[in-house]
């Protein structure tokens, strides 16, 4: 049979998105947040010559500069006061995450509900400060020794740039916030997809252009968009895959009546850890790269040797990419979902997996399943991460059309999607309950 909610479902189209004015306000609200960040993303820091830092930029952008100007929507490129973009909050909130694995405190503030998640937020927002300041501090201290970027180098330029960067990135954790409240939800993955997605338009048309001018071939382009449009496709799909374990209630009696045991499932995500990995991955291996560059070849001879090994396509990269994506991919899995605090919620409520026991047993178990998927999920970011990267090394193809970008444009447009089909569904329901009370009024 199918249920109320799949037949409402069913039923969502454009009439039902015309009347629901909440959901439109909403998405008014989060197009209009996310305008502010795009100019954002065009006023310069002060005290910096574009055309110094452009020359520089050009040389950087096939390292690190490269991958996190992507993600900051050319807010590097530009040198812009959202330079830093989101990353310090990320980086704080998986610092958080990780130390709520091994600190009692945090542990038992995450089991308090909304109120202790609450102070770890806030605790989160304190370490975003730090990081940002740090890393806009190195940002200041680098741009003053490259070459003549900066107008007037000292103390003021740097506590200006720390000042203006920290400012940024805690005004886009605020605008994000704002996005998950009063918007359609996953402000912050909404930002970063809004820096990548504006820069797309532009990523093409310097393909093309490559194109036009011979250095790169008709047969190339055609394979990266065929390859773009396979590689979302499989995204969708695995993304979407999930592992459900049967889990069973038994009968029940309250009061006088006897209630039938029930049957429920417990979805594991294929892909648990998101788009972490291939991020936390691509960061430390263009990590080298950049800090050689800056260093115009006077760093140890190790350095250079290390680096070189470690371009685009060469064995040693790609071998190393693929480590460290199912290392994270399984670290941030251990971090995100805890099979024993499953298990013991099941056995609280009188759930279990048949033929395992309740309590350790079951933790085993849900530890070993999810081992085994998370296998399947490294596979699969590896996969979608490896082709494109082969591509960027011998084609010269944009970090746009990376497997990351790809997968972090896919992922968040799937959940902003669920998010409407949710608040329509919502309001359709609404919709039911108001006829049915007037229904009721009129007998």
């Amino acid at each position: 049979m199918v249920s109320a909610a799949e037949q409402l479902a069913a039923n969502i189209n454009f009439s039902a998105f015309a009347k629901a004015e909440e959901l439109k306000k909403r998405i008014w609200f989060t197009l209009g947040a996310l305008l502010v960040f795009r100019l954002g993303t065009y006023i310069p820091l002060p005290g910096i010559d574009p055309g110094q830092w452009e020359q520089i930029f050009r040389t950087q952008a096939g390292g690190i500069l490269g991958m996190f100007n992507m993600f900051a929507g050319g807010g590097i490129h530009r040198m812009a006061i959202f330079a830093l973009n989101i990353m310090p909050y990320i980086s704080a909130s998986i610092i958080v995450q990780l130390l709520t694995t091994v600190s009692p405190t945090l542990e038992n503030l995450k089991k308090e509900g909304e109120q202790g998640r609450k102070v770890i937020n806030q605790y989160t927002r304190y370490l975003t400060v730090i990081l940002s300041v740090f890393q806009a501090y190195g940002i200041s201290v680098g741009l003053e020794g490259a070459g003549s970027v900066v107008t007037d180098p000292g103390w003021f330029f740097r506590i200006s740039t720390v000042i203006t960067l920290t400012g940024g990135t805690m005004f886009l954790m605020w605008l994000g916030e704002q996005i998950t409240a009063r918007g359609i939800g996953n402000g912050i993955s909404l930002i970063i997809m809004a820096g990548i997605v504006a820069e797309l338009p532009g990523a093409l048309v310097g393909m093309f252009e490559l194109g036009r001018q011979g250095a790169m071939s008709t047969g190339v382009i055609l394979l990266i968009m065929v390859m773009s449009i396979v590689v979302i496709g499989f995204i969708v799909f695995m993304e979407r895959a999930q592992r459900r374990l049967l889990i069973q209630y038994p009968k029940r009696q309250i009061g006088n009546r006897m209630f039938e045991g029930q049957t429920s499932h417990l979805p594991l995500k294929l892909n648990t850890s998101g788009v972490i990995p291939p991020i936390f991955a691509s960061s430390l291996l263009l990590l080298p790269t950049t800090v050689a560059n800056l260093n115009a070849g006077q760093g140890p001879e190790w350095l250079n040797v290390i680096t070189t090994q470690l371009g685009h396509g060469r064995p040693l990269f790609l071998v190393m990419y693929i480590g460290l994506i199912v290392f994270f991919a399984f670290f941030y899995t251990a971090i995100v979902f805890n099979p024993t605090e499953t298990a013991d919620n099941l056995k609280k409520h009188g759930g279990f997996i048949p033929g395992i026991r309740p309590g350790e047993r079951t933790a085993e178990y849900i530890d070993h399943v999810l081992s085994r998927i998370t296998v399947v999920g490294a596979a699969y970011l590896s996969v979608v991460c490896l082709i494109p990267e082969i591509l960027i090394s011998y084609a010269a193809v944009p970090f746009y059309f990376g497997g990351t970008s790809l997968l972090i444009v896919v992922s968040v447009t799937m959940d902003t999607v669920a998010q409407i089909q949710g608040y329509l569904l919502a309001h359709q329901y609404e919709g039911l309950i108001k006829k049915s009370k007037l229904r009721g009024r009129r007998r």
